[in-house]
Parts: C-alpha cells; structure tokens; sequence
C-alpha cells in the first residue's frame, strides 16, 4: 500500500514535466510572462495537482474522477506546447521532447485510472 502521492509513476512523471515547462518557459519573450507561460506553467503544474489531491481523497472513485481532470489539465498543457512551438518560442527538438513527456504521462494516467476502475468493479 502506497503511503504517499510522490510514490506514484504518474505523479513523478508529472512533477519532472512541470519543472521541465517551469525551465524551458524561462526563456519565452518578456511580453508572453502573463499570457502564454503562466497558462502553460498552470496548466502542466495542475496534471500533478490533481494527482496528489485524488489520492488523498477517501474513495476511489474520487480518486478516478482527479485522474480525469489531470488528463484534461495534461491535454491543456498539449496544446500550449503545439502553440508555443509555432509561435516559434520552442524548437522541434524541445518540443518533440516535451511531447513526448506528456505522452508518458498520458500512458501512466490511463493504466493507474484502468487500475483503479477495476476495483471499482
């Protein structure tokens, strides 16, 4: 039985994807510190938010329902990326990278709600 949120797969992957959007928007224009970096910065810190607040919740099904809106809050964070890589604020390569954390992430929501629906019956 896990005794902590910061020992799941899921959450670890979260968290590193948040500091990683935390350096990399560091870098976006000066003009983009209210607007694009502090939705995106929301947004990927919220994936590993919810995972933390649904394992304290008290049921599983809880636990379930903040899965699903870390993947909305992942999915969000997508689409911020995809913008800022055209509006050219991230390269292909770090993009591709970021992209790729977040589909690992995806991978690792999906199997632990999969897992939890089980016991639901």
């Amino acid at each position: 039985m896990l005794e902590s949120f910061q020992e799941l797969d899921a959450w670890k992957k979260a968290h590193a994807l948040a500091l990683n959007i935390y350096s990399v928007t560091g870098g976006f224009p000066q003009e983009e510190r209210f607007g694009l970096v502090s939705q995106l910065r929301r947004a990927a810190s919220s994936v590993p938010a919810n995972i933390a607040e649904g394992f304290g919740r008290r049921s599983t099904r809880d636990f379930v329902r903040y899965l699903e809106i870390a993947s909305g809050s992942l999915e969000e964070t997508r689409y911020f990326l995809v913008l800022s890589r055209d509006l050219g604020y991230l390269n292909g390569r770090r993009y591709g990278q970021l992209n790729d954390a977040c589909n690992e992430v995806g991978r690792l929501l999906g199997g632990l709600s999969q897992s939890l629906r089980k016991r639901l019956g």
